[in-house]
């Protein structure tokens, strides 16, 4: 284990804390820290050591990876009081898995440049599921260099490891990965209604759009599609949108319709899978 990187983990939350299991399970000496104490003991219990604030994640740590929720808790962990970078320095990396804006995490990308600290763009994909057997997507923007030390880190919970392009392309991936998702989602639930209200058999029908030009991963996996952030997804691709001067009249009417989504997913979705339909999580 001495050729093991100490990783940090800032966000014990539920992807937090597999990676935190996966990353014990494979030799890592993790240094974890939530502001949620469930979260932390979770994260104890794995085996990580536990760490007060993100400096003292920072501190203990060469390589931290961010897994806290959106542009203003990443901000929050790498520049506020008691921040990742009060105490990270040169030969450092912070990886960003949390979900940003691409101009977001360039600009906390060139406030660790400032402290010779390097940022790696990689949000995760696929899902509780995937976090639980390590079969993760990692999409990621940075430097082939940095790209190349997060890699055995990431590969313990990851299944592909991609490199997109600069810091910002990991977050773009992210962000058309989530938009395809609910343009999916949201269909699912009007070809569900169409095919309840015509006498159809959801699951016969399920298993031959499955081997169709229809299948979609959200089909697949329909009970673990929540819709829980899909509007914090949608606000991130429409501000995109607005910056390039784009006209995108699918994503801003999926925008409005995950909003009714979220709500259909929790009381009466379509029952494609025999299981009632609704988010197992």
């Amino acid at each position: 284990m001495a050729d093991k990187e100490t990783v940090g983990i800032v966000g014990a939350g539920r992807m937090g804390q597999a990676m935190v299991r996966h990353l014990v399970k494979h030799g890592f000496a993790v240094v974890a820290q939530d502001i949620e104490p469930k979260a932390v003991e979770a994260a104890r219990g794995f085996g990580a050591k536990i760490a007060g604030t993100p400096a003292e994640v920072g501190r203990a740590c060469k390589f931290v990876i961010v897994a806290v929720g959106y542009d203003a808790e990443a901000e929050a962990v790498m520049l506020g009081h008691d921040g990742l970078l009060q105490t990270m320095g040169v030969g450092s990396v912070i990886a960003v898995s949390s979900t940003c804006t691409p101009d977001h995490v360039r600009m906390l990308a060139n406030q660790a440049k400032a402290k010779g600290v390097d940022v790696l763009d990689a949000p995760i994909c696929r899902g509780q599921m995937a976090a639980d057997t390590g079969t993760m997507l990692i999409l990621c923007g940075g430097k082939p260099e940095v790209f190349a030390r997060g890699k055995p880190i990431y590969s313990t919970f990851g299944q592909d490891y991609v490199l997109l392009g600069d810091i910002g392309a990991g977050q773009f991936g992210k962000a058309m990965n989530n938009f395809l998702l609910w343009v999916n989602g949201v269909a699912l639930i009007e070809a569900g209604r169409l095919a309840e209200a015509n006498g159809m058999d959801l699951i016969k029908l399920r298993d031959a759009l499955l081997i169709s030009s229809g299948a979609s991963d959200a089909l697949k996996n329909w009970e673990n599609v929540s819709f829980l952030w899909a509007l914090k997804d949608m606000q991130i691709v429409s501000r995109m949108a607005d910056k390039a001067g784009l006209s995108m009249p699918v994503a801003g009417a999926i925008k409005e319709l995950v909003k009714d989504g979220r709500r259909i997913k929790l009381s009466n979705p379509p029952d494609w899978t025999g299981h009632g339909g609704k988010p197992k999580h």
